[in-house]
């Protein structure tokens, strides 16, 4: 595995050791994850991103942000009205991160909005898609617009007058909504509305015959374009609302309309210890959400005047920081929206996960006419009995792996049991589908649904509901802890023997994000760590004092644990002279306990690398204290969510995969689960995906000790590496040698960028 010179670590005697808990050695958590958003940028503004990924990048950038302000400085705002004083370990306040992310984010936010007014938008318009303002339309065009508004958006409508005899309305979170001040001709009073932008309409309508020509004025040089494309064409829905705005005030003069969003806190607040329904309580604080509360930001027209501008932040009780000026379109994540045009050449190319060859080579499965699975010449479960399976999502099949392990076992006849966490899943779900189906065929079936899950709440109750009625045992989890496992187990008899099997993953059992997320699974029959699960199981389901785990290190009883006795393991082997390596792929690291040990580390000469996708409140590379740390990131076409944390241990390598980012919730207040990796050809392919990422100079990003990221790039000569390019290249060879040619001229296309 790919190391670098670092320094020893060596400390002079006459020098004060340094207090490692000192605030100066922490990044803010909230900056951190500002930094991972700006890199998301990035990947939209950077020349090599095809135009449509780019437009996907800016939509994911801006549906982070709602997310952050919903949850992040919703918190930090609560903190504040509660008079709450704590700092947090990087020594700031509440109002001064407030600040901080103010001043931060701005120029992002101006950013964004500028690259896509002024650079984006003209490379859609270069590429045949026109994204035109209603100004710049045809007669025709606003003719059709017109007619569109009186028959499909006209009947939506409810503009909401303000008054001593109505009150301001209530602006329910996320919306985008129009500021309308309109004269009364008779009596010269202004008067002021809010008309809301219905999400039950498409954000930008498509207009008909889009191969017709669009204005020069779109376009980027003035060239003729008679003979160009046009593969979309279409205009944003509020303007077409503010074009015919008189039809909803009739009698009245329209002087002016401005655009604006609010943001709100959609934090839920659960006493679980008071509850005496659960899932009753999370409902109710759900009926809350689909409101919101207090607001927390606002993004509005650059050019709304003062006036209005005052009115909204007083009647929304926000404060000038809250308030976020944007010019040109509001709401960019609904740019997603044009990633369904099809038009490949336009995206990146479309990969097509493929099957382990081990699984691959297995038997179909034959069901019979009762829905029963036939015994194979070799299935899965004999397959599990010789040797484990590691799968890595999305370049191997989630479908015809974790998918095809609990289908297999909900028609097996052989299997009495199926336990499973559930934390998120799909809306059409093929993974609670099969579970149903288990208990309908006479199986014990047991179900952990987390409700918690933020965001994925109502969700899973209506899928606790429906199991529920379908006869599996669903329960909701341990109070005061959510359960973010990912573990599945299966009990099958075999002959006079009860053998288990069981699924331990990075990611959640849901198969649409298993083609968008990078996340690892292991499939097993291996003897201590089944009988783990069950135990496991036992502690989330009844009354269980488990303490004590054979191999699964798991949180919040055994995990931190372990992983301070494998770190300071690796410094005892430094000191002693056979080396120390520890190398940690995550998505976040917070924890002050563990950075401060891991700082202690690279004092001892650990070498450390930490491949780390988002937050990271470690400072790497400060002198005497990080000195052999080392800090990556891998932004690209996957989203990086496997976690494995590797120690040399002094040539006896330890490999762990499972769920837990090292962060306070995920150790303390979450029930998750780290499984050591034993079969030496599965290990050997972890240490192969480690090197990868390491050594990525397409989409990785250096951390700095001051918190900011530089891109790698390619020097002069040096060969182009992009570790998810290489995985699904590995992943195409190694299908049994089938990769098909347009696998390999996809590949050929991803060098080339």
């Amino acid at each position: 595995m790919a190391t670098t010179e670092r320094h020893s670590g060596e400390r002079h005697s006459n020098k004060a050791v340094p207090n490692l808990s000192a605030p100066q050695y922490y990044l803010s958590r909230e900056l951190s994850w500002l930094e991972f958003n700006r890199r998301v940028l990035h990947e939209a503004l950077d020349d090599r991103t095809p135009l449509l990924e780019a437009l996907k990048f800016l939509a994911i950038f801006s549906s982070n942000l709602d997310e952050y302000f919903m949850v992040r400085v919703a918190a930090l705002k609560q903190q504040i009205e509660a008079q709450v004083s704590k700092r947090s370990p990087d020594g700031l306040s509440a109002e001064e991160h407030l600040s901080a992310i103010s001043a931060a984010l701005r120029p992002m936010v101006e950013n964004q909005h500028e690259s896509f007014t002024h650079r984006l938008r003209q490379q859609m318009a270069a590429q045949g898609i026109w994204l035109l303002d209603h100004a710049d339309l045809t007669e025709t065009q606003q003719i059709y617009c017109r007619d569109y508004f009186d028959e499909q958006i006209f009947p939506v409508l409810t503009p909401l007058a303000v008054d001593p005899g109505h009150p301001f309305p209530y602006i329910s979170n996320l919306s985008l909504n129009l500021a309308v001040v309109v004269e009364d001709p008779r009596t010269q009073q202004m008067h002021f509305a809010r008309v809301k932008v219905p999400r039950v309409l498409p954000r930008f309508i498509r207009l008909p015959n889009s191969e017709a020509q669009a204005p020069k004025a779109q376009d980027p040089d003035p060239q003729d374009l008679e003979d160009r494309p046009c593969h979309w064409l279409g205009v944003p829905l509020e303007q077409v609302i503010a074009a015919n705005l008189t039809t909803l005030f009739p009698g009245m003069v329209v002087q002016e309309h401005y655009g604006f969003r609010i943001t709100r806190n959609a934090d839920l607040a659960v006493e679980e210890d008071e509850a005496d329904d659960l899932m009753l309580a999370i409902e109710q604080e759900l009926r809350k959400r689909r409101r919101g509360g207090s607001a927390v930001r606002m993004e509005i027209q650059r050019d709304t005047p003062g006036p209005v501008r005052a009115m909204l932040m007083e009647e929304l009780a926000l404060a000038e920081t809250d308030v976020y000026d944007i010019d040109g379109l509001i709401s960019l994540g609904d740019l997603m929206t044009f990633m369904a045009l099809p038009l490949p050449d336009l995206k990146a190319p479309v990969w097509t996960a493929t099957v382990p060859p081990a699984i691959e080579s297995l038997s179909p499965p034959r069901v019979d006419a009762d829905d029963t699975t036939l015994e194979t010449a070799e299935d899965l479960f004999s397959l599990l009995r010789r040797q484990d399976q590691l799968m890595h999502h999305p370049y191997h099949s989630f479908s015809a792996t974790v998918q095809r392990f609990i289908t297999q076992a909900a028609h097996d006849p052989q299997v009495l049991a199926i336990k499973m966490t559930l934390y998120r899943t799909s809306g059409d779900s093929p993974i609670v589908n099969s579970l149903i189906s288990a208990a309908e065929n006479g199986k014990q079936v047991t179900v952990l649904v987390e409700i918690k899950a933020r965001f994925d709440e109502e969700n899973n109750i209506n899928w606790a509901r429906k199991l529920e009625q379908s006869g599996v045992h669903v329960v909701y989890g341990l109070v005061g802890l959510k359960t973010h496992c990912k573990v599945t187990l299966v009990v099958r008899r075999e002959g006079q023997q009860i053998r288990r099997y069981y699924h331990v993953g990075t990611g959640n059992y849901n198969p649409k994000t298993a083609r968008l997320y990078t996340d690892l699974g292991l499939l097993s029959a291996r003897d201590d760590v089944g009988a783990d699960i069950s135990d496991l199981f036992n502690y989330l389901t009844g009354y269980s004092r488990q303490q004590v785990y054979r191999q699964l290190l798991v949180a919040p009883l055994t995990l931190r644990q372990r992983l301070v006795e494998l770190i300071e393991q690796e410094i005892s082997l430094q000191a002693k002279g056979k080396g120390g390596r520890i190398i940690a792929k995550m998505n976040s690291l917070v924890d002050p306990d563990l950075i401060a040990l891991l700082y202690r580390a690279s004092q001892a000469g650990v070498v450390i690398d930490l491949i780390i996708r988002g937050i990271c409140c470690l400072r790497p590379g400060v002198p005497g204290i990080s000195d052999n740390i080392r800090v990556i990131s891998i932004v690209g076409q996957f989203l990086e969510h496997s976690r494995i944390i590797y120690f040399q241990n002094g040539g006896k390598e330890i490999f762990l995969l499972g769920s837990a980012d090292l962060m306070p919730r995920n150790l303390d207040r979450r029930v998750e689960v780290m499984v050591p990796i034993a079969e030496p050809v599965l290990r050997k392919e972890l240490k192969a995906i480690l090197t990868l990422c390491l050594e990525d100079n397409r989409q990785a990003w250096d951390m700095a000790a001051d918190g900011s990221y530089h891109q790698r790039r390619p020097q002069e000569g040096e060969a182009t590496r992009s570790a998810q390019n290489q995985l699904m290249e590995m992943a195409s060879g190694s299908s049994a040698g089938r990769a098909t040619p347009a696998k390999h001229q996809r590949a050929k296309s991803r060098k080339q960028r």
